[in-house]
């Protein structure tokens, strides 16, 4: 569901029929010599995509992590904001109790930093392009299409 396939040759562009929204969630290693501190949380993001990628209905539409020195980023888009919110409050998930965990022993203690980011992404207020990329983002999310017509130009994109 959430792998990279094939490539798609030439300039492909994503096309929504509803909005979607996207999540970028991220750790910042503040004190990476201090793994005894953090190497549980490291743990907790996949075991909570392993979960929505179970669950079909999550919500989840696509995902992909990242990785820059001190950086882990997850690039998250999710069908709705009450499905991304209806998964962060469900106490019967990996969720919440990692939340829990962190507030008690990480919030305070500075050695990984935390931060999350939420965008609403509209048809017709978008713009994407990808070259010879198999489906990614938000194409991979919703439905990819060839950039060419009235997409062939990042402005006509834009207002599409």
């Amino acid at each position: 569901m959430f792998e990279l396939k094939t490539i798609v040759p030439g300039r492909q562009t994503a096309q929504l029929e509803r909005p979607v929204v996207l999540f970028l969630i991220g750790m910042r290693f503040n004190k990476p010599w201090r793994p005894d501190k953090w190497a549980w949380f490291l743990r907790t993001m996949p075991a909570m995509l392993a979960e929505l990628e179970k669950n079909r209905d999550s919500g989840l539409l696509w995902y992909r992590t990242h990785l820059s020195w001190r950086m882990l980023t997850v690039q998250q888009y999710w069908e709705s904001f009450d499905k991304l919110l209806a998964y962060s409050h469900d106490r019967k998930g990996e969720h919440f109790p990692a939340w829990a965990k962190f507030m008690r022993t990480l919030q305070n203690d500075g050695a990984i930093g935390i931060w999350h980011e939420t965008y609403l992404i509209e048809p017709g207020k978008y713009e994407c392009v990808y070259g010879n990329m198999p489906p990614f983002g938000l194409a991979a999310a919703t439905k990819l299409v060839p950039a060419e017509g009235r997409l062939a130009q990042a402005k006509d994109r834009f207002a599409a």
